[in-house]
């Protein structure tokens, strides 16, 4: 590639929690990405749409709500819906194991528990990238 990996990092919702979004966010700019933080109480269109404008190669939301079996079919879907096939959908929060295998049959990708490490998530977008917008 010869830009940056362009991420978004959201919060969907009403969960007002964003210490997380913003570790993650300041950890991928270490890695060298270029992130693109919504900030708080977005939709999941507001996220598709930021994701579109933005040109991005992965969108990472994280959830500590309870709401990712509503929020993350509602991003794919929206995501589909705008074309958006080659862009990887991720995240993290406290989402249990059953629910992360439902939502990653749905086509969401790799989902992150809280205390997973910083560099293996980098590593995952880094990878996913290189092999799905060889660009």
């Amino acid at each position: 590639m010869n830009r940056p990996i362009r991420v978004l990092v959201a919060k969907v919702g009403l969960d007002g929690h964003d210490r997380g979004a913003k570790i993650i966010a300041t950890a991928l700019r270490n890695e060298g990405m270029e992130v693109i933080y919504t900030g708080l109480r977005q939709t999941p269109e507001m996220v598709v749409n930021a994701a579109l404008q933005e040109d991005v190669d992965a969108i990472g939301i994280s959830i500590l709500s309870g709401a990712h079996m509503t929020v993350f079919p509602k991003v794919i879907g929206l995501m589909k819906e705008k074309g958006l096939n080659d862009v990887l959908l991720t995240g993290g929060g406290i989402i249990p194991e059953d629910d992360m295998k439902v939502l990653k049959d749905m086509g969401v990708g790799e989902l992150f528990a809280p205390g997973t490490s910083t560099t293996d998530i980098a590593n995952y977008i880094k990878e996913w990238v290189a092999a799905n917008r060889p660009f």
